[in-house]
């Protein structure tokens, strides 16, 4: 077993500790990043990458590079049986960022890796299980396990845990969370993107009577279709608010349908195009797959962002519904946030408390939790009278002047 020291331990090496980890050594704070996984990035994943998290990657010199990589995603298109609704532009979502970016998440972190090696070239340590954490007054011990078997320990002056919906920080601490799970279930898969030019760099919506199909460009030709496969009963209420769900969806979360090997599972790469295809009368390729995944959807708060100089972030602090693409740019922001704070405690060696941070973030991703339930919501199966009257009051949404209010709704910037 062998010891290091270091000012902060992340505790998670996907997006959001990457990113926090990069934003702590431009602040010359030395730090750690402990990550289990022991192969390199893979996988699409969560893909939207919403105008706050670009105007704060610009802060670590990332927000060109990913914006050379993406698709830029200029509008939002609602459809429903052969009809288009209407059309959510972003042009005024914001000043600097009037689009959302779409890049798969393994590129995505692929970035933000090279960043962080080039602040701190030896901070990232993959293949390190954290197993256990003692706090102190003054510094928290952390030990971890690595491929080999070996026993590492790190002594730091913060913890911060970035390691998602399971955290093992967060159950280290003693945290508990609540929330609620959701009905509905969903597939989605990468196709070779069948859609007409003019519409391959909008996202499209349809939110039909039989239950929402949406998809988002990506790069080198591609798109992302995510179909509703469960859910409540059909309602012959309305069902629908003046929430219009244009553009929910990008960034949605991966689950599991991959093959063995991790490719594409081609039983439901097949089930998502029949679904795409009976529902909107586009075709995508079964054969062109690069990505499949079902996954259902839950809620979930921690009772505590942290204990002492423990801190919890992205998903490990709130877990949100992946309809609307929200939860990997949350996870940005807590750390954008998060990152002065800690640099200045380690500075001047106080350990908080920060005033306000902890509310602010929940409150932040309640907000957000409650957009992807309208989301949800808009998309589920209605009966002939009720899809009907879901669509009028979409297609009055979508005409008025005040469309742009709602298009910076769903370009976060109210984050």
């Amino acid at each position: 077993m062998h010891s290091e020291r270091t000012d902060v331990l992340v505790v998670g090496g996907g997006p959001v500790g990457l990113f926090l980890a990069a934003l702590l050594a431009g602040r010359g704070v030395e730090v750690r990043v402990w990550e289990r996984r022991s192969a390199p990035p893979t996988g699409s994943r969560a893909i939207g990458i919403h105008a706050p998290a670009l105007d704060a990657f610009a802060v670590i010199g990332l927000d060109m590079p990913v914006l050379a990589a993406a698709v830029l995603v200029r509008a939002g298109v609602a459809r429903s049986r052969g009809r288009t609704l209407g059309t959510l532009a972003f042009d005024r979502a914001s000043s600097t960022h009037p689009y959302v970016a779409t890049l798969d998440q393994h590129r995505t972190e692929t970035l933000l890796r090279d960043r962080l090696d080039t602040g701190a070239p030896t901070a990232l340590r993959t293949g390190t299980t954290l197993t256990a954490l003692s706090r102190h007054a003054d510094h928290v011990d952390a030990t971890g396990t690595e491929p080999d078997g070996n026993r590492v320990t790190v002594r730091a002056d913060f913890v911060v845990g970035a390691d998602g919906a399971r955290s093992v920080v967060r159950d280290l601490l003693g945290i508990g969370t609540t929330g609620r799970d959701y009905p509905d279930r969903y597939v989605m898969g990468d196709f070779a993107d069948p859609e007409d030019p003019s519409a391959r760099s909008a996202a499209l919506v349809d939110v039909g009577p039989d239950g929402v199909v949406e998809s988002f460009p990506l790069p080198d030709g591609r798109r992302r279709y995510v179909a509703l496969v469960a859910g409540p009963s059909p309602s012959t209420g309305t069902g629908a608010g003046t929430g219009a769900g244009v553009g929910a969806g990008v960034g949605v979360g991966a689950g599991v349908g991959v093959g063995q090997d991790g490719s594409p599972d081609p039983v439901t790469a097949a089930r998502v195009a029949e679904i795409v295809t009976a529902r909107t009368g586009i075709e995508p390729d079964p054969s062109t797959c690069t990505m499949t995944s079902t996954f259902g959807v839950r809620r979930r708060t921690a009772d505590r962002v942290g204990v002492g100089r423990v801190v919890l972030i992205g998903d490990a602090a709130h877990e949100i519904s992946p309809i609307g693409g929200q939860g990997m740019n949350l996870g940005w922001l807590d750390a954008a946030e998060l990152a002065p704070l800690l640099a200045g405690a380690v500075r001047t060696g106080v350990a908080g408390p920060w005033p306000g941070y902890a509310a602010r973030r929940q409150a932040v991703a309640r907000r957000a939790a409650r957009q992807a339930e309208v989301n949800m919501a808009l998309g589920r199966p209605l009966g002939p009278v009720a899809a009907a009257g879901r669509e009028a009051l979409l297609r009055t949404a979508l005409s008025l002047p005040t469309a742009h209010a709602l298009a910076r709704l769903y370009a976060m910037r109210w984050a």
